[in-house]
């Protein structure tokens, strides 16, 4: 039984009663006992329980887990305390500096912070094998952050969705009400940072948005 511990074990209480829930619960009894998995099997919704429904303010879409030894914990592009930040952090790193002024280089990959300040930092598969890349997709994860997304969508108070990426970008059509902000780009890893990531100011504009809608911004710091 999934406990999360705030609103949305309410909200998603017919995700998790679902068939497909229980199908991919079955495909993942066995993944964990016969492979290497990641995040630990207990950190597996931490996005939620670090960021209510409620509390939601901005969503930032990853695609998967990282697939190394002892940086997945269950927040996208986050990695656990003492880690260092991965290439795609790190470039996030950069943009946050070139377009704010705050410098969270040097300062580890944990964004425990942004959670706790209202970011949902959402992988859309929450699962991935050692070493395998997008192992996971096509078994499951996409029906429950599809439904979670829903979720966010039909909340009156707007809310920031930053799709960095194919992946994410394939969510924008279940995002459909007008007082949201959607701002797009392309990933922030090494590969295509360059082809329009840097520059996107999406952590300015995020906050200008909320500003805009008498919101709380975002403390971008960690």
């Amino acid at each position: 039984m999934v406990h999360i511990g705030n609103d949305w074990d309410e909200l998603l209480k017919d995700t998790f009663a679902s068939e497909n829930y229980q199908q991919l619960r079955q495909f993942l009894i066995r993944e964990y006992s016969t492979h290497r998995v990641y995040p630990d099997m207990y950190d597996l919704f931490n996005a939620l329980r670090y960021t209510s429904y409620a509390d939601t303010r901005a969503v930032i879409l990853g695609q998967d887990p990282y697939h190394q030894p002892g940086q997945a914990h269950g927040l996208c592009f986050s990695v656990r305390p003492g880690v260092a930040p991965p290439p795609s952090l790190v470039n996030m790193f950069k943009e946050l500096r070139d377009d704010l002024g705050i410098d969270n280089l040097g300062k580890g990959g944990t964004l425990i912070p942004w959670a706790k300040s209202g970011v949902l930092l959402l992988n859309t598969v929450l699962t991935v094998r050692e070493g395998e890349a997008n192992s996971h997709r096509g078994k499951g994860w996409e029906q429950v952050t599809d439904d979670i997304i829903r979720l966010l969508n039909a909340r009156e108070q707007p809310i920031v969705f930053l799709l960095w990426g194919a992946n994410a970008r394939a969510k924008q059509a279940l995002i459909t009400a007008p007082r949201h902000l959607v701002l797009t780009c392309a990933h922030p890893s090494p590969l295509s940072a360059y082809n329009g990531f840097f520059g996107c100011r999406h952590f300015s504009k995020t906050n200008e948005f909320l500003r805009a809608q008498g919101m709380p911004e975002i403390d971008w710091r960690i």
